[in-house]
């Protein structure tokens, strides 16, 4: 994802800061699925996630004047809506009563028609994402749904975090293992177990993925998983997280929750 505001965003951005509600809404169409899907994973529960886009998106609308375009769009929507669920973990303490399940994206089925089954499966998984997700610490919670459910880049995610680009990837590995811990649990796969002696491939294939690992050693640990069979193993789990992070995507927003939040757009847009 690029840092560097584009040329639509751009011409919005211009047309709303001189009132024109319509680019507002035009900026809401284009960052909403984004924007609520992160409340949703970083809150657990749609009526929160809700809240968070509303709130979001009216702050949006009412500092757009002071948004310079120093950074892209949606890192300046996704720093406003942290600043929402921090303020709601502080209220909720972040523990929804009952898990909301994720709907599944209709362009990521694998067929037009998929199976019962094929539906069932992708239902326990998106739940198990966003129970491994929940029972994160918010701080590692946030940085890995930035990453590797978004699709930021590291620096965005310190840019919108007030983190080190290197505090951002300490919290990154060590989350990306805590839920592939909790995901191979829920699938009841069995935890590969890596013999006394090896290093730590979960470790290092996270590191490698950040471009933070030395092409000798990473070299190295490529010949080793290529002949041990836990170790091999515990990187194909690896490697299956990330693909369920990326597949999650962003999620489709309620048309009623639309409505709620263009209607509230408006009618702070009628007050000014």
């Amino acid at each position: 994802m690029s840092e560097q505001i584009s040329m639509v965003d751009a011409g919005l951005l211009e047309s709303a800061r001189q009132g024109d509600r319509d680019a507002i809404e035009a900026l809401l169409d284009r960052y909403q699925r984004r924007i609520f899907g992160f409340g949703l994973r970083m809150c657990g529960d749609v009526e929160d996630a809700k809240d968070v886009l509303q709130d979001t998106m009216l702050a949006a609308a009412r500092t757009v004047r002071e948004f310079r375009g120093s950074a892209s769009v949606s890192t300046w929507l996704y720093t406003i809506a942290r600043s929402f669920c921090i303020k709601r973990r502080r209220k909720s303490k972040f523990a929804p009563s009952s898990e909301t399940p994720l709907d599944a994206r209709a362009d990521q089925l694998p067929s037009p028609e998929p199976s019962p089954d094929q539906l069932v499966d992708q239902q326990e998984t998106k739940q198990a994402l966003l129970a491994a997700l929940q029972a994160l610490a918010p701080d590692s919670r946030e940085v890995l749904i930035l990453r590797d459910v978004e699709g930021l880049t590291a620096n965005e995610v310190a840019e919108i975090t007030g983190l080190s680009v290197q505090a951002v990837k300490s919290r990154l590995h060590r989350a990306r293992v805590s839920v592939r811990d909790h995901l191979t649990r829920a699938r009841q796969d069995g935890l590969p177990s890596p013999s006394p002696g090896c290093p730590d491939v979960l470790a290092a294939f996270s590191k490698k993925l950040e471009g933070d690992i030395d092409t000798a050693i990473c070299a190295e640990l490529e010949q080793h998983v290529s002949g041990c069979a836990p170790c091999e193993r515990a990187c194909a789990s690896l490697k299956q997280t990330l693909a369920v992070c990326r597949d999650a995507g962003a999620e489709p927003v309620p048309q009623a929750v639309q409505n709620a939040v263009r209607a509230a757009i408006r009618a702070a847009s009628d007050m000014r």
